[in-house]
């Protein structure tokens, strides 16, 4: 008989966007593995996009059961005049802000602890323990950011005493743009009690890089033998499946699919791009940039001549964004610069790999993500500002491709251990050890 785990998570279909994914593709393979998924999520959230077309993916043995929230933001995007697809996460830096945003982010960043969807942590809980009171839950799970999910699960577990795992897509108080938040002295201390409250009375904690384990480890006070987890995001095999993807034949297109924020502006790219050009070595140059793009980012393309080349697509589902990689020349990723950037490993750089397109990187050449392009031969990961070996290699694969001779991503036998099914088995393991401890 399947055990059953209560998964909470903001982010869930009909929620666009890179957030929902991990917790999607959970639900999707956890019953492969002897798990019963039951989902709590938010009726009406704040969300940077909406697809309903992932709802696809939830199994017809998942129920989902959905709650109110009182979010700042919501009710921010009505007091602006702005959709929920306005809704601003994520990186701040660069944004141009009236009085009333900065009034509203120094709300948010002292008032709001940990974030501004803690207005969903007492309806979470108040439905998470009928759940647990309705049927035979075997632990909860808890997915961030937003990081205030996981306060919920640590009054789920002390109100219920089923365990709880908590998951962490990327660092809490080391998140990339924390130091860009107004916080107080106060906030900052009350926040980082609240992270090592959380790390210390969850019965398990995952997360998505060896080095973010490393940084989450250093907070627990865990023995070796209650190290953190690493379970990785992934690819599912059902929405891009490896193999050998044909690029366009009309120009060669440098592609980045997903949010370009400020903060991630590949100004050394750009002056790499802008070299070969005035070199005359790319006269089919295509730059496509798919999702949400920054004024910065807009503005460095003018500033190197690079807009007449440059073709800019709104947020589009899923399907649509993996035809856009398949097509690609080479596949663009980016890596902000922060604290703890070594660790970033998006959902993205995945799907990238499996859209068998090769990657050029900017960001750290000693992070988790160069490291993943190096042992997938997937592609390469160039210091922010090496325009030079950015320059080499773009030029490498354009002349490739001019030559009817494109080559190839990282190979589908490579990408084995990074299918979501794979890491969903990895999460599987981790939800039995903890019951097993029961």
């Amino acid at each position: 008989m399947d055990r059953r785990v209560l998964l909470l998570s903001y982010y869930f279909p009909p929620a666009g966007g890179p957030g929902v994914q991990r917790a999607l593709k959970f639900v999707k393979y956890l019953p492969e593995f002897g798990w019963a998924p039951t989902v709590l999520t938010v009726r009406e959230g704040a969300f940077p996009a909406h697809d309903r077309s992932l709802a696809a993916d939830v199994p017809a043995a998942a129920s989902v059961h959905r709650t109110p929230s009182l979010d700042p933001h919501w009710f921010y995007a009505r007091l602006a005049g702005r959709s929920d697809d306005e809704v601003d996460v994520g990186s701040v830096e660069g944004q141009q802000e009236t009085g009333m945003e900065r009034v509203a982010r120094w709300i948010r960043a002292n008032l709001f602890l940990p974030d501004a969807r803690v207005g969903w942590v007492p309806f979470s809980v108040w439905r998470g323990r009928q759940l647990v009171a309705e049927g035979d839950v075997d632990v909860i799970l808890t997915t961030g950011p937003p990081h205030s999910t996981h306060l919920a699960g640590a009054a789920l577990q002390a109100l219920t005493g089923v365990p709880w795992v908590a998951d962490f897509r990327d660092p809490w108080t080391d998140i990339n743009y924390y130091d860009e938040l107004p916080h107080t002295r106060w906030a900052r201390r009350l926040d980082a009690a609240l992270e090592r409250t959380v790390l210390r009375q969850a019965r398990a904690v995952t997360t998505v890089s060896p080095t973010w384990r490393d940084l989450l480890t250093g907070k627990t006070g865990r023995t070796a033998g209650e190290a953190i987890t690493v379970v990785q995001n992934g690819f599912d095999v059902d929405d891009l499946s490896p193999g050998e993807a044909a690029p366009s034949t009309e120009a060669f297109e440098v592609t980045h699919v997903g949010s370009l924020y400020a903060s991630r502006n590949p100004t050394g790219l750009w002056r790499a791009l802008r070299r070969l050009r005035d070199e005359g070595v790319m006269p089919a140059l295509r730059i496509r940039l798919v999702g949400t793009v920054d004024a910065n980012v807009r503005d460095a393309l003018r500033a190197q001549g690079l807009m007449d080349v440059t073709e800019l697509i709104p947020y589009v589902p899923h399907d649509e964004a993996v035809a856009y990689m398949r097509r690609a020349g080479l596949l663009l990723l980016s890596i902000e610069s922060f604290p703890q950037d070594k660790g970033m490993m998006t959902g993205k750089i995945y799907e990238y790999l499996a859209a068998g397109r090769p990657i050029v990187g900017v960001g750290p050449p000693g992070g988790d993500a160069a490291a993943l392009l190096r042992k997938t031969e997937g592609g390469r990961l160039f210091g922010r500002d090496d325009v030079s070996g950015l320059a080499q290699y773009i030029r490498h694969h354009y002349e490739a491709w001019a030559a009817d001779t494109p080559q190839r991503g990282a190979s589908p036998e490579a990408l084995d251990p990074y299918r979501r099914r794979a890491q969903t088995e990895r999460m599987g393991a981790v939800l039995s050890g903890v019951c097993s401890d029961e």
